[in-house]
This record gives C-alpha cells, sequence and structure tokens, in this order.
C-alpha cells in the first residue's frame, strides 16, 4: 500500500502559513527541539525512522537506522538526547533513547510485552511519560523514573488514557479519555494525579499540548481544529472557555495510539503543522509541514485585556 506524503507547514492563530522546504514524505509526529532550531518528526516510508529537519541549513537528516518501527520522538528538556519508541528487539515498541544528534549508542530503558509510546519528558527532565497498550486496561498513562528505569501508572483505568504531557511549572498533567463515551481533555495535578480531575475540552478534544509559558493549553476538536485555553496561575486549576484559534484541515493520525501531529515554537509564537496538499480530500492528496506564525494579535482580539 502507497504511503501518503506529507510536507510540514507552520501556521499562525490567524491562519498564516509558512510552507517548509522539506522533500515531501509520510511524516508524523513533529517534535521541535527545546532551542527551536530544528525538528524531530518520524517518517513513515519504507525505512519508518526518525529523521530531524534543521531550519537553518535547510537538511534533512536521518537519525535511527535499526530494522524496528522509530516513532513518537520527545525531547528532553536540555535538548540533548531524544526518547522514542521502538520495536528493534521485541514485537510490541518499548521505550529508548539517544542522542538528538544520532551519534552514540542506542539504549532500551523498557523491556514489556505491551506497545509502549512517550508522550512527553517531565520539565525537571526525570521521568518520561508515556501511553501503554495492555490487554486488560487498553491504553493507559504510565512514567518511567529514568533514576532507576522505575515504570508506575499514573492514569490507568478501563477507559482509555493516552497523549499525557506535564504542564511546564510540573503541576498538572493534561491528557485525553474517553471514560465519557467521547474522548475529552481533562487535567490532573502532578505527580499525585489523585488529588483532582478537571474536564478541559467541550464537545470533544484530543491531543492536548502545553504553551511553554504555561498559561495556555492546545487540544483538537473532533473535527481538528486547533482550540485554546488559558490557564491561569495559582494553587489550584482554573481555566478559561475553549476558543478556536486554527480551523480544521490538518493532517492527524487515527487507530491505536494517534499521537499529536502538530507542536509549538519555543515562543509560542508559531506552530507546526501537517497538511495534506490539494484541498479536503486528503484520502488522494499528499499532505505537508506547514508553519502558523503571529498569533498574539490573534490572541489580543479573543482575550481582551481587563
Amino acid at each position: 500500500m502507497a504511503r501518503k506524503e506529507r510536507r510540514g507547514r507552520i501556521s499562525s492563530r490567524q491562519g498564516q502559513e509558512t510552507a517548509i522546504p522539506a522533500p515531501p514524505r509520510a511524516y508524523a509526529y513533529p517534535r521541535i527541539a527545546p532551542d527551536g532550531a530544528s525538528v524531530t518528526i518520524y517518517n513513515n516510508d519504507q525505512e519508518l525512522d526518525l529523521w530531524r529537519w534543521d531550519f537553518t541549513r535547510t537538511t534533512l537528516t536521518r537519525l535511527t537506522f535499526d530494522g524496528g518501527i522509530d516513532a513518537y520522538p520527545a525531547w528532553t528538556p536540555d535538548g540533548r538526547r531524544l526518547v522514542f519508541s521502538s520495536g528493534q528487539a521485541a514485537r510490541a515498541g518499548n521505550l529508548y533513547w539517544q542522542a538528538a544528534d544520532g551519534t552514540g549508542t542506542v539504549e532500551r530503558l523498557t523491556e514489556s510485552p505491551n506497545l509502549q509510546g512517550p508522550t512527553g519528558v517531565s520539565p525537571d527532565g526525570t521521568r518520561v511519560i508515556f501511553t501503554e497498550y495492555a490487554a486488560k486496561t487498553g491504553e493507559d498513562i504510565l512514567q518511567l523514573q529514568l533514576d532507576g528505569r522505575q515504570v508506575t501508572p499514573l492514569v490507568q483505568t478501563p477507559f482509555a488514557e493516552r497523549n499525557g504531557i506535564i504542564s511546564p511549572d510540573g503541576r498538572w498533567l493534561a491528557f485525553e479519555s474517553n471514560d465519557s463515551g467521547q474522548n475529552e481533555v481533562y487535567v490532573r495535578p502532578f505527580p499525585d494525579v489523585h488529588r483532582g480531575h478537571w474536564q478541559v475540552s467541550t464537545g470533544g478534544g484530543t491531543r492536548p499540548l502545553w504553551a511553554r509559558s504555561g498559561q495556555e493549553l492546545f487540544y483538537l476538536s473532533p473535527s481538528g481544529a486547533l482550540m485554546r485555553v488559558g490557564v491561569e496561575r495559582g494553587r489550584s486549576w482554573a481555566a478559561t472557555a475553549p476558543t478556536m484559534l486554527i480551523k480544521e484541515g490538518y493532517f492527524t493520525v487515527p487507530g491505536v495510539f494517534p499521537g499529536r501531529t502538530y507542536d509549538i515554537s519555543p515562543d509560542g509564537q508559531r506552530f507546526l503543522m501537517l497538511k495534506a496538499d490539494g484541498g479536503a480530500d486528503h484520502a488522494a492528496t499528499r499532505p505537508s509541514l506547514i508553519v502558523v506564525q503571529h498569533f498574539d494579535e490573534e490572541l489580543k482580539r479573543l482575550v481582551p485585556a481587563n
């Protein structure tokens, strides 16, 4: 079966797009480096590996070379290493990491018969948050303590919980769950996830992402539109009602482990999205990488200063 090609694009809250001049391929799961200089992305082509696009040098470099599927990249906060899922030594993908520039050896972090995919690293760099698929409970959110390699569950129920990500201040876990009958985005305190539980999205939501400031939380609506929630600083959870930033039309990944297919720049001014070229018929077109920028002006219009 032929794989559909996609390009990366940078997009603004006003919908202003800039195409990234990377060659069209079957990209997914873009993750911008902490310094904003590059993006690591899964390439669902014949090799099924991770690649890095350098924004300044406009070069695409392959990072993984084993025979397994290498996907779901996650940067460590210092930008020195990448955590990812790989099936190189097991039928199911487990967690591995390596130097972000592709040098050195690849180290296995977990050993499990279950499929695992990292979704983020805690701001202090001590824990990897990941989704695991188990036969009894389905998709759950777990954490790996890098010091000692201990794995413990965070949100584990008979429902599907996935795409967990920790806020930049380390206080909140955002994730999606279908315990209400449809996927919605929720927030719990971190690391004590049992002290509270708040629904963030309304009418459905998936793939949450924090702004680097911690004062905004983004997610995708069921139609694929990018939604924004303002987060108030304080000891207790407080957030605004969701508002739409960018209309639907960008690529998302269906199926098991439908990971996040967009990211935000470190300065919070641009989104990196995946989009299919050629209109609404995604099944017959080639999606592409896009950058959307200058969303601060739209934010001021949507949320006037008091």
